[in-house]
């Protein structure tokens, strides 16, 4: 059985002391960073631009996981690569194409990612499941951080975790919203191989144990 990946999330993070924070889960048992980014359109808020995930990728020593909340992203797909993306994940609601959206953003070099908002059908994505590296369910609403986690969830995970099988695909299932140590466990029980986690990460007293103890909960 593959590791399970926990993925910090840097919305989170203490904006005043990035680098900081981005050390922490360097020195963390942490694989991934999630890195959300807003564009006050397609999700109220706005969070890092370009310059900012170019400073991320100077310091960070794991793969940046970056999750466009934005419209058009497919303007974007080259810059992304070229700042240090290592996958992206853009929303299935703001791509009209998403296949040719998929493909271009593999042609970069990068794992490419599929959102899905919480009033989303997991089966909409049944054509293209195999052209997804990752789906990340939205396990609260988009845009802001500290959100309560949606039940429903489960549901969701455990569907598209059927279609993956069923289609034979190689698919990850990553969860963003809501992630602790209440709901790690249900969540890769459900059929998760990756857990963000922001809030329950950044504002924990301390973080490297807090990541420990959900690696170890979700590899358990």
């Amino acid at each position: 059985m593959k590791e399970k990946i926990i993925a910090p999330s840097l919305l989170a993070a203490d904006f005043a002391n990035l680098q900081r924070d981005i050390e922490t889960v360097n020195k963390s048992q942490a694989q991934w960073f999630h890195v959300d980014i807003m564009d006050g359109v397609f999700v109220p808020n706005i969070s890092f631009g370009m310059p900012v995930l170019q400073a991320i990728n100077k310091h960070a020593k794991k793969p940046l996981d970056v999750h466009l909340m934005i419209v058009d992203p497919d303007r974007y797909i080259k810059e992304f690569a070229d700042l240090g993306a290592n996958h992206l994940t853009v929303h299935y609601e703001a791509c009209p194409h998403l296949h040719r959206t998929l493909q271009a953003i593999k042609a970069e070099g990068m794992k490419a990612g599929v959102a899905i908002n919480p009033h989303t059908n997991v089966d909409l994505l049944k054509d293209v499941i195999k052209d997804i590296d990752i789906v990340l369910v939205m396990s609260v609403n988009p845009g802001f951080g500290g959100q309560s986690f949606i039940e429903h969830t489960y549901h969701k995970v455990q569907r598209l975790k059927e279609m993956i099988l069923n289609q034979n695909a190689e698919t990850l299932i990553e969860i963003d919203g809501g992630v602790t140590n209440k709901n790690a466990l249900e969540l890769i029980n459900a059929g998760a191989d990756i857990l963000v986690a922001g809030s329950y990460v950044f504002k924990a007293e301390n973080q490297l144990e807090t990541i420990k103890e959900l690696k170890h909960l979700a590899n358990s």
